[in-house]
């Protein structure tokens, strides 16, 4: 089944493997494994044992994940170099996502900390697997979309996201919260239960793009040394990204905010929780409420990009995200006002959310060479640099515990990074495509 770049099945194919795959983002990555994690891992004032080594729990998840992005930022460029090389990059797309799906549905068996071992090799590998696709997955953009069409395309797939993700976070939380409408009496089960849906509902969703996208758009025919061809694919994108200036600027103010912004998706439920004194109650209804927000903020930023441009959208949005970083850092928990300070941060981040991670893909989309065939490849140095500041991110969070037993002072520092950020976006010119 072949159709055509820009046609409307291909596109919204495409943009249904959102719909697949942000269940994981939302109930694994931020809502409700977080919150889990914590409070079956709460006894002894919140230390454990991995490894042989005493950790604070939430430093152990810190870390964890901080290396399962390494892990990503090593080999994606590897995979994406071969992948392009050889025209199979659905296949290596279907490989994490598989992956990912059967990792997080085997965090069912994670129950406490006498199987920690479970929820901490899951939770690495499921990550790999979510983000490994992602790598495939953004490399399609320019192949589904032409360059006009790439900003609404790239928002219509975080929109089908935030609805899927939704719509099963919901009943999700109908078993958390009320475990006896469904019969349940064993505390885990409920969020044991949620996991299983995730990873099934992950897969089974993502056949209708495997179905549908292409493979081999370029017809490359792979040769027996495929691995060093994909070496060498890596290794001309290198060179060619010194004649792209504009490209690299953009690199390095996508990895300055993007260190503020994944790790306060990753994180922010854990800061309420443990720095705030937040309850489950008050944070799910912050998660839903970043959703929802969410849907309108990529869709009003799709358009505020279509009137005035890419870069100034971007700076907005940027700025937005400093703000209310600081805005988080001077939270305290003895505020009697808390809960709605906390909500209405959340509604701001919900507006600008989905608008900095569709702004940013397409962004880059946009700035790509048009004579590229390379587009796995490209799209790894987007990845690898995303994935090098969730690292970075991840582990200033988990370092600013062990040191001082607060958050504070990271969420502090993400501020900062969000500022410079903005700093260089100011440095990147006008294009053909990027105003």
């Amino acid at each position: 089944m072949k159709f055509k770049r820009g046609s409307k099945k291909i596109i919204n194919a495409w943009a249904f493997y959102d719909w697949a795959n942000s269940a994981y983002a939302l109930v694994i990555s931020t809502a409700i494994f977080p919150i889990y994690y914590e409070s079956v891992t709460e006894n002894h004032h919140g230390m454990v044992n991995f490894l042989g080594t005493q950790f604070h729990n939430t430093t152990l998840y810190t870390y964890a994940l901080s290396f399962s992005f390494l892990v990503i930022a090593f080999i994606s460029p590897i995979l994406s170099g071969i992948a392009d090389y050889m025209g199979n990059k659905k296949r290596f797309m279907q490989f994490f996502c598989y992956l990912g799906s059967f990792s997080v549905m085997s965090l069912y068996f994670f129950t406490g900390e006498e199987n920690l071992w479970i929820g901490i090799v899951f939770t690495i590998l499921a990550s790999i697997g979510f983000w490994g696709s992602l790598v495939f997955y953004n490399a399609y953009l320019p192949e589904v979309a032409f360059p006009e069409q790439q900003d609404r395309v790239s928002a219509k797939g975080f929109m089908l996201g935030y609805f899927g993700s939704v719509f099963l976070l919901l009943f999700n939380l109908t078993m958390v919260m009320n475990p006896h409408w469904y019969g349940i009496k064993e505390l885990t089960l409920p969020s044991r239960i949620s996991f299983l849906m995730v990873g099934v509902w992950w897969l089974g969703f993502a056949q209708y793009t495997f179905y549908v996208l292409p493979n081999n758009v370029y017809n490359h025919k792979p040769k027996r040394e495929f691995i060093i061809e994909g070496f060498k694919a890596l290794r001309a994108v290198v060179i060619e990204l010194v004649y792209y200036p504009q490209l690299k600027r953009y690199l390095i103010a996508f990895f300055l905010y993007s260190i503020g912004v994944q790790t306060t998706i990753l994180l922010s439920t854990v800061y309420g929780k443990r720095e705030l004194g937040l309850e489950t109650s008050n944070l799910i209804i912050t998660i839903l409420l970043v959703q929802f927000v969410g849907i309108l903020g990529a869709y009003i930023f799709s358009r505020i990009s279509e009137r005035f441009g890419n870069l100034i959208s971007l700076k907005i949005t940027v700025i937005i995200w400093a703000i209310a970083s600081y805005g988080a850092f001077i939270l305290h928990r003895d505020d009697p006002n808390v809960y709605y300070k906390f909500y209405a941060l959340g509604g701001v981040l919900g507006l600008v959310l989905g608008a900095i991670q569709t702004l940013s893909r397409s962004t880059y989309s946009k700035l790509l060479p048009d004579t590229t065939e390379n587009h796995a490849t490209y799209f790894s140095f987007y990845d690898v640099t995303e994935k090098i500041s969730i690292v970075f991110g991840t582990f200033i969070f988990g370092l600013a515990i062990a040191l001082t037993n607060s958050m504070k002072t990271s969420i502090l520092i993400l501020s900062i990074f969000f500022f410079a950020g903005f700093i260089v976006l100011n440095f990147i010119k006008k294009t053909k495509y990027v105003n």
